[in-house]
């Protein structure tokens, strides 16, 4: 079929008059979504636009979509090029581009540098639309992240904490090395789904696990679907108050869960926060952290080889998808570390002083520190140091006691009193 030039639309000019004088021409911008059936899947108003344009921009394999295009087609580039051409031209201009242009596509970069009322969109099929659709998955439950031009491991972040994810990969952020990171923070109980070249005809749909990506060399253009195998074991456990016995622990290194519930209440967890466990021991405090803030981000800081092994077997068991194991002895290890928002210490090694003095330059506005402490000496060195860092201290003395079997009686066994002591820097 020819692609003819229709009559019926021509582009609106805006012409602005400041103190009598006249400012250049302001055409609309057109900014049109393709989809994968070539260009009888356009609009038909989107088809009378392209036939009344100047000038075509786009991907040369958008561009090949209208071979009797009689204007000026342009190969998209640079795109502050693209900018500077578009605010100086009274030429009529369509940009084309791929989908939806408003769903991690260039409408964001025009939309920052020129008004709204300048720019219409024309949205098509989005390439993750149609990988859902063709490999019969429904997509309305699933987190949709891109890594094309950004870093990858905030979009891993949002991965793991996700049942089903979409990911827009680049040249250097393959599926490979997405499956590489998610291998590495023990996230690969998914089913993998390689989308390549989709709407060509070497389009290919690949079903494999997250190992298998690590031996595939994916198309440039591709999509990446992940779908969790299985439901999280923490479906049995609370997502706080979780049975000390239900951790992998020596009993002298766990915070006890009556401890554990009023620490993490101190902590004023967040769903997006940054938090530093130090002397991590069992790790449980940062397991049920994780359970509170599934989007943030948690740095569990321990070198006790002894300690290593049950953080280890404790992180797979509860599934722990954003806690991240950083063997050192603290304050070593921190400086590699994101600035936190909340830290507990939980063991200090003889260096509390050393890790207060990194805590209080790294610590964000408005963070708080929480340090549990089974000692005075260690209640009232913490007390000091962190009052001579600038924060505003307050102490709580916990005092647990349970009910144990006697015989036919029962009766009550007291714990050790721990001290849970909380900061603010420079509170009131």
């Amino acid at each position: 079929m020819i692609f003819r030039r229709p009559d019926a639309i021509v582009p609106e000019k805006t012409i602005d008059f400041r103190d009598g004088a006249r400012i250049m021409a302001q055409q609309t911008i057109y900014l049109i979504g393709a989809g994968f059936t070539g260009w009888d899947g356009f609009p038909a108003m989107a088809l009378e636009i392209i036939g009344k344009a100047d000038i075509l921009i786009g991907h040369q394999r958008h561009l090949a979509i209208f071979p009797d295009f009689k204007g000026e087609k342009r190969e998209l580039g640079d795109l502050p090029e693209l900018i500077e051409f578009l605010k100086k031209t009274e030429q009529h201009v369509v940009l084309l581009a791929s989908g939806d242009p408003t769903f991690f596509g260039i409408s964001r970069f025009l939309l920052r540098n020129f008004p709204k009322e300048r720019i219409e969109i024309f949205p098509n099929v989005t390439s993750m639309q149609y990988a859902f659709a063709r490999i019969k998955e429904p997509w309305d439950d699933g987190i949709f992240v891109s890594v094309h031009g950004r870093g990858m491991h905030q979009a891993v972040d949002k991965i793991i904490a996700a049942e089903k994810a979409c990911v827009l990969t680049d040249k250097v952020n393959t599926p490979a090395a997405i499956a590489a990171e998610l291998i590495e923070r023990g996230a690969e109980g998914y089913e993998a789904w390689l989308c390549e070249d989709l709407g060509m005809p070497t389009e290919k749909f690949t079903k494999t696990t997250v190992r298998g990506l690590l031996d595939i060399e994916a198309s440039e253009l591709n999509i990446l679907i992940l779908i969790r195998t299985y439901e999280p074991n923490l479906v049995h456990y609370p997502l706080i108050g979780i049975d000390d016995d239900e951790f992998h622990t020596s009993k002298k290194l766990i915070t006890k869960q009556e401890v554990r519930a009023v620490t993490l209440a101190k902590l004023q967890l967040q769903d997006d926060l940054v938090l530093w466990d130090i002397g991590a021991g069992s790790c449980s405090v940062s397991i049920e952290a994780s359970n509170l803030m599934p989007d943030g981000k948690i740095f569990a800081v321990e070198k006790n080889p002894q300690c290593i092994g049950f953080i280890s077997e404790n992180l797979k068991k509860f599934c722990a998808r954003n806690i991240k194991l950083v063997e050192a002895y603290a304050p070593d290890g921190l400086d590699d570390l994101p600035d936190p928002d909340r830290v507990f210490i939980g063991g200090a090694g003889g260096k509390l002083d050393e890790i207060i003095d990194i805590v209080s330059q790294r610590l964000r506005p408005d963070g708080v520190v929480v340090i549990n402490a089974v000692t005075l000496d260690t209640l009232t060195r913490a007390v000091e140091f962190l009052e001579d860092h600038g924060f505003t201290v307050e102490a709580a003395c916990i005092n647990v006691a349970k009910t144990r079997n006697l015989t036919e009686y029962k009766m009550f066994e007291a714990q050790n009193p721990v001290y849970v002591i909380s900061a603010t820097k420079g509170g009131e």
